[in-house]
């Protein structure tokens, strides 16, 4: 399997708060994947966001490479590990008051070598399965947002949501209570898909057909990565840009 990822600090902020870690797990023929981005302030968001992304993929890591645990139920590891990691960053928000309110998104999950896939996401990261032989995106995970609400009950379209005032309001979010729900998606990943994890810094500068036509171009991650990240910092980059792909 191969994956790459790349994370920038965009054209206007002055600090990255986003993060990504891909770990490989010979033990279980599989991939771990995570991204997180961060809220709270320059110190605080970007701890959040790298706490949170380490507990979640050392507790995943953790449980497969157990010698006592056998069968593996992958939704239920994924929600554990998800709350893991909102217990660790709940915690530290409460020790110190410098990193009181923060909290972090989450998206990932691990990706076995037959190509079964579970992802879990709390927050407004994304996860995408892109299928560029056929012209096919699809976005597996939903947004825990303000403006999906919106979507949701017919007050605004997609299209309005990508300009709303409060596009960048999260519902949920690891770290910021003392429990969270992370929502798990399971899929498929064929010799000619991709799998993409993105932070809002991407998705909302660039259009998930505008995602495509690069996977059309770019048929490795890292030129795919690459392709990406220059699109969102030529459109200006306002927020922290994060991209993760990985593919059989």
């Amino acid at each position: 399997m191969k994956s790459f990822g790349l994370t920038d600090k965009g054209a206007v902020r002055k600090d990255n708060q986003d993060s990504f870690i891909i770990e490989k797990c010979d033990a279980r023929d599989c991939l771990i994947v995570a991204l997180c981005d961060g809220m709270g302030g320059a110190k605080a968001g970007g701890f959040a966001s790298r706490l949170a992304n380490k507990a979640f993929v050392s507790h995943i890591y953790g449980k497969l490479t157990s010698r006592v645990m056998r069968a593996v139920a992958y939704p239920q590891l994924l929600k554990e590990a998800c709350e893991d990691a909102n217990g660790v960053a709940y915690e530290y928000s409460r020790f110190d008051e410098a990193y009181r309110g923060m909290g972090t998104t989450l998206v990932g999950g691990v990706i076995k070598n037959n190509g079964n896939g579970y992802i879990i996401n709390v927050g407004d990261s994304r996860a995408y399965l892109m299928t560029p032989g056929k012209s096919v995106v699809t976005q597996i995970t939903k947004d825990h947002s303000l403006v999906q609400e919106f979507i949701d009950v017919g007050a605004i379209t997609k299209e309005q949501a990508k300009t709303h005032p409060q596009k960048n309001v999260i519902t949920r979010a690891i770290g910021s209570d003392e429990t969270v729900a992370g929502d798990v998606f399971t899929f498929t990943l064929r010799s000619d898909d991709l799998l993409l994890l993105c932070s809002d810094g991407l998705s909302n500068v660039v259009g998930d057909d505008e995602m495509l036509e690069c996977a059309e171009k770019y048929h490795t991650p890292e030129t795919l990565c690459r392709a990406l990240m220059d699109k969102a910092l030529s459109r200006g980059a306002p927020d922290n840009v994060t991209v993760v792909i990985a593919a059989m």
